[in-house]
């Protein structure tokens, strides 16, 4: 069976042969913007504005040869300035802190050169400090596909625009899981990028940090065959030649898994399975050493975060929900002594996790121990649980492709800092096999 055109193909497509415009496609997208239960998967929009960018688009890219984003209407992460919107970073401290921005910043300006159409800003955990995409100012992000589920976080709106079609991508943030969690819980595919990309490309120019040790960017999708383009579109980045069997993936062993539902066992094994149906060789690798990772990460990432948000709050944390407010006053008390001998671990376990992607081509790997958040349920364990599966890769500073999974087990597949390209061809190419 020949395999069909993905979802973004499929659009690009009827743009090129004049069935669809870029205006119709918006019209269609903000007709089914905040579509959840809760009203608030874009904290901003501005129709009227989005219709005449869109509408104008034609005239910007009048050649034959449209730039790959053309016409296509992507959200972007409400900690990124979006000229003439304001930029919450979830929380209305900030909202009002910062104002209305008077230009784009990096990323948009890169999304607008590419010909896409930002939808809006999108829901997000606040100060993208969180897993799990609850805001007690703006409300909690839930699925519209499922009410009783919480999107994940902490771009927790960028994933429940993919579920009610009010976007064909969204921009995300990931310094401890923030696109791979998401994405997972949403059945979606994400693309987190290494660190040096992200700060290659100067994508932070007009976004707001958490921790600069750990901070990247990327996509949220629907299909595995989009990636090349959406990574290609926003840093630049261009198939490599096929890899060669056999692939080596390194999978996690079973008494690092203790705590996973069966669900996110079944989606790891059934991961495993295509893959070595795909000539790739599944070698179990030794990750006892993950366990000291959220020793490393914690102390770092709350520093690093109290040095962002103390100046702007005058050190009184208490404008932000409890469970951040507490983090960031943990932070702002850690000696700089302290914190450098924790760097120093830090850069012994990047070396580990090295010679590991020295020795495997990737790593495979449960985006979180469960399959769901259940909504108005109590997730003060949560955070844990998760970022011990996703704060070793986040140490590393390496990219990762989300293989998704309809359970809502999706997996992580882990490259080697740098390998950005790689990754996304062959999960690329998984999702042509998957779909032929």
């Amino acid at each position: 069976m020949s395999r069909g055109p993905s979802p973004i193909e499929q659009l690009r497509a009827a743009l090129a042969a004049g069935e669809t415009s870029p205006r119709e496609l918006a019209e269609q997208a903000l007709s089914r913007a905040n579509s959840n239960a809760g009203h608030n998967v874009f904290f901003s929009l501005d129709v009227q504005r989005t219709l005449r960018e869109a509408e104008n688009l034609p005239a910007r890219f009048s050649g034959a040869d449209k730039p790959l984003l053309y016409g296509l209407p992507v959200s972007l992460k409400d900690c990124f300035d979006l000229q003439d919107f304001p930029t919450t970073c979830g929380s209305r401290f900030y909202a009002q802190r910062n104002g209305i921005a008077r230009e784009d910043s990096a990323v948009a300006a890169r999304l607008r050169a590419a010909g896409a159409v930002i939808v809006g800003k999108t829901h997000m955990h606040p100060l993208a400090y969180g897993i799990t995409g609850e805001n007690p100012e703006y409300g909690d992000c839930l699925q519209p596909l499922n009410p009783q589920k919480l999107t994940g976080g902490s771009s927790s709106g960028a994933a429940a625009s993919l579920q009610e079609h009010s976007s064909v991508a969204g921009i995300g943030t990931d310094t401890g899981g923030s696109i791979r969690v998401p994405a997972a819980l949403c059945g979606l595919a994400g693309y987190r990028a290494s660190i040096e990309l992200a700060q290659q490309c100067e994508l932070w120019r007009g976004g707001m940090h958490l921790a600069p040790s750990f901070d990247t960017l990327g996509w949220l999708f629907a299909d595995l065959r989009d990636a090349p383009l959406l990574a290609a579109a926003l840093f630049g980045l261009h198939y490599p030649p096929a890899m060669k069997p056999p692939v080596r993936i390194g999978c996690l062993a079973p008494e690092f898994l203790w705590d996973c539902d069966p669900a996110v066992l079944t989606g790891l094994d059934e991961w495993k399975g295509r893959l070595q149906e795909n000539n790739a060789e599944i070698r179990t690798i030794d990750t006892a050493f993950w366990e000291d990772a959220m020793a490393i990460y914690a102390p770092i990432q709350a520093f690093e975060a109290a040095a962002i948000h103390g100046p702007a709050t005058s050190g009184d944390f208490l404008c932000f929900e409890r469970s951040i407010a507490e983090r960031l006053a943990w932070g702002a008390t850690i000696p700089a002594s302290e914190v450098a001998g924790v760097r120093k671990l830090h850069e012994r376990f990047c070396d580990r996790m090295d010679v590991l992607l020295r020795e495997h081509d990737f790593l495979i790997a449960p985006c979180a121990p469960t399959a769901f958040l259940a909504a108005a349920a109590d997730h003060s364990n949560t955070r844990g649980a998760i970022l011990r599966y996703t704060t070793p890769v986040s140490l590393a500073g390496v990219p990762v492709v989300t293989l998704p999974a309809k359970s809502g087990a999706g997996v992580q597949l882990v490259a080697a800092r740098g390998a950005d390209a790689r990754l996304v061809s062959y999960a690329a190419n998984m999702g042509m096999r998957m779909e032929g």
